[in-house]
């Protein structure tokens, strides 16, 4: 798939988006058209973008044609977790010199392939262009299919480098690399009325793996995963699903689009997140399905999961009630965390709507009421701004943002891709309530809101007046 700038203008526009349906010539694309910076790594580039969507393939060798920068400055960003292979966790590199950039680097990319192919016989081999290779005119299609023809093995080009635009572009060119090389290039040994495809779920901290046995215990089977904790061969088969779920929706958006164009899969966005959010998702996709049996055994799994999940929260809410928070995040969780949180009896004062669509925009209004704070940019001053303003007791953001909250002296926690625990599903709600109540109650708190010992204004004593 070579990276034309028509196919780049048709990522960009790309009708499902919800940024771009419904607007008229000015307002469209605006958010997908954001270009990164030469130099500049903060947000995320498009070879950035299409590697967090792609390497989550267990199975599969992830090979990085460029500078040994490229690989080393992104590889691990995301804690993606696998019940299988561990070979997406190793970073292949053609690591490009000198010589490479004046007489080309086919050679090198063409002998990377064969070696990783021979040492570790992988399932495919996803290869993908930087800013470097891009500008001197390496053939990554013509050197992938030469390469897949000697070794016998898929090698996929994914022509992302960094320059042609943001990560969210990126998601959506690794999208179609999957579109074009692997969706559809093999036959499951089976099919069932009830067989979904999840987009856009990448296992961070392993949250796929606590929405799974839900899903088992209704009777869906969820038969590719795109792309947490994915082997390659389940995403060859997904055009087989009867449905597709997409959880985070404009990441991987036209791949469900282009599914439904080609194969007749209807597809739905939905949340894990949240109690009400994680019924609303089974029950949506009950009704989809539309299967009667399957919506009774739904109701059924709702009815046992919520009593029980009311019975473990029940401490936690009593803690939690009435704390307020600020939410940074993006995407779907500006959203559907809220609603977590409001299931734990906490208020959301202000949440950031920098990466949401305009129906995640529709949400967050319901959600927060007429007093939320909607925080289209949230730098560090802002933040400490609206923290002081609505009185916070705590803050909820990625990973960047605690040295914000560590000013502020109010308690963090960590909701983005860089996590170690996961908030999914119904047990992921109770992960969510321990660390929001030992954040908030840690006794480290009470000690730095209190004034420095050489703050403190000693009164004289007697024997010295």
């Amino acid at each position: 798939m070579r990276m034309t700038q028509g196919k780049i203008n048709e990522l960009l526009s790309e009708s499902a988006c919800e940024h771009n349906h419904k607007k008229e010539a000015k307002g469209k694309n605006k958010s997908c058209t954001q270009q990164a910076q030469p130099g500049a790594a903060q947000g995320g580039c498009a070879f950035d973008g299409a590697m967090i969507a792609l390497v989550p393939i267990t199975d599969a060798a992830h090979l990085v044609h460029g500078p040994i920068a490229c690989a080393g400055n992104s590889w691990g960003g995301r804690g993606s977790l696998s019940s299988g292979s561990k070979l997406y966790k190793m970073g292949f590199t053609t690591d490009l010199n000198e010589n490479d950039v004046i007489f080309g680097g086919e050679k090198r990319l063409f002998k990377a392939i064969l070696e990783v192919q021979k040492e570790y016989n992988p399932a495919a081999v996803f290869v993908y262009s930087t800013c470097v290779t891009a500008l001197i005119g390496d053939d990554l299609d013509a050197v992938c299919q030469k390469a897949a023809e000697k070794t016998g093995t898929p090698v996929i080009p994914v022509n992302s480098p960094g320059f042609i635009g943001s990560k969210n572009l990126g998601n959506r060119v690794g999208g179609e690399s999957l579109m074009e090389y692997v969706v559809g290039t093999a036959e499951p040994e089976y099919t069932t009325p009830y067989d979904i495809n999840l987009i856009g779920e990448y296992n961070i901290a392993g949250e796929l793996w606590n929405v799974l046995p839900i899903f088992e215990k209704v009777g869906i089977r969820v038969l590719a995963k795109i792309t947490g904790d994915a082997q390659y061969q389940e995403v060859c088969h997904a055009h087989r699903a009867k449905l597709n779920v997409m959880i985070c929706s404009k990441a991987l958006i036209n791949m469900a689009r282009k599914m439904e164009e080609r194969y007749g899969i209807p597809y739905v966005e939905e949340s894990f997140y949240g109690v009400d959010d994680m019924n609303r998702c089974l029950r949506n996709i009950a009704a989809k399905i539309g299967d009667a049996q399957l919506q009774a055994r739904v109701e059924a799994v709702i009815a046992e999961e919520t009593e029980e999940l009311d019975r473990q929260l029940a401490p936690y809410r009593a803690r939690l009630k009435g704390k307020r928070v600020v939410l940074y995040t993006g995407g779907v969780k500006s959203w559907s965390i809220i609603s977590a949180a409001k299931d734990l009896g906490m208020e959301v004062v202000a949440t950031s709507t920098k990466k949401s669509t305009e129906e995640d925009k529709a949400r967050i209004r319901d959600l927060l009421g007429q007093d939320g704070i909607m925080l289209e940019k949230g730098n560090a001053q802002e933040l400490l701004r609206v923290i002081a303003q609505t009185k916070a007791d705590m803050l909820i953001a990625g990973g960047r943002n605690q040295y914000t909250a560590l000013k502020a002296r109010i308690p963090f926690l960590d909701i983005n891709q860089e996590r170690h625990h996961p908030y999914a599903g119904y047990s992921g709600m109770v992960e969510m309530a321990r660390e929001l109540e030992e954040a908030l109650y840690s006794p480290i708190w009470q000690q730095v809101r209190q004034p420095a010992p050489w703050d403190i204004v000693c009164e004289p004593s007697a024997e010295l007046e």
